[in-house]
């Protein structure tokens, strides 16, 4: 599910599958930056709770590829909220790390990251 809100400058993308193959993630986020493109944006929220899988190759191109896509367009805020089980924010940590290894030139240090409970909290903060 994607929504936008102009007055708010944001982009949301609430994940709603257990799993999403990498093609489908792809298609997903490759339509969210054509929309980033033909907007004003400067925030995206993207609501991962309903995962229960973690994919490192779609993590990495979303991270490496699709973020340098979008910060060409003004989006450097990225808010996520993640599945409430401790194992899948512990293999975002370690996948996060070793994406930031394996591409030292990344852009990470011109994004504002946080991680949210709520919605609401990703669109106030």
């Amino acid at each position: 599910e994607v929504g936008f809100d102009r007055d708010r400058k944001v982009i949301m993308c609430i994940l709603r599958e257990p799993y999403i193959p990498i093609s489908k993630f792809k298609d997903i986020f490759n339509n969210i930056e054509v929309l980033a493109r033909e907007g004003s944006f400067d925030k995206f929220v993207f609501d991962k709770r309903s995962l229960r899988a973690f994919h490192q190759p779609s993590m990495e191109w979303y991270f490496i590829e699709w973020k340098k896509t979008v910060l060409d367009y003004g989006i450097d805020k990225h808010r996520k909220i993640l599945p409430p089980e401790e194992w899948f924010a512990k293999m975002v940590e370690i996948a996060k790390f070793q994406i930031l290894e394996k591409y030292p030139n990344n852009i990470a240090h011109l994004l504002d990251i946080q991680y949210f409970d709520t919605i609401e909290d990703c669109l106030e903060k």
